[in-house]
């Protein structure tokens, strides 16, 4: 597993939780982050707006070959599909 750092801000409504407890809740949150955070869930979840061509790219391995074109094409927007 890759133990990048990051920044996590947990909000909690409850003060009951010792620094051990929310050290452990961190670390199960930062799991699951790791496994959900891939480029299959990326591309599965946004879409491609091509205003160029008049298009719309919904399809994962074709979302994430215009995300890895190396040239950056004006008027091409990826868009959560949430």
């Amino acid at each position: 597993m890759n133990d990048s750092n990051r920044d996590l801000l947990v909000l909690s409504s409850t003060d009951h939780l010792t620094e051990e407890e929310m050290d452990r809740q961190v670390l199960l949150l930062n799991k699951l982050l790791y496994e959900i955070e891939t480029w299959n869930t990326f591309n599965t979840v946004n879409e491609i707006i091509n205003i160029n061509r008049h298009k719309i790219i919904r399809k994962p391995h074709l979302v994430e070959k215009e995300l890895r074109e190396k040239r950056i094409k004006p008027f091409v927007f990826t868009c959560n599909k949430n």
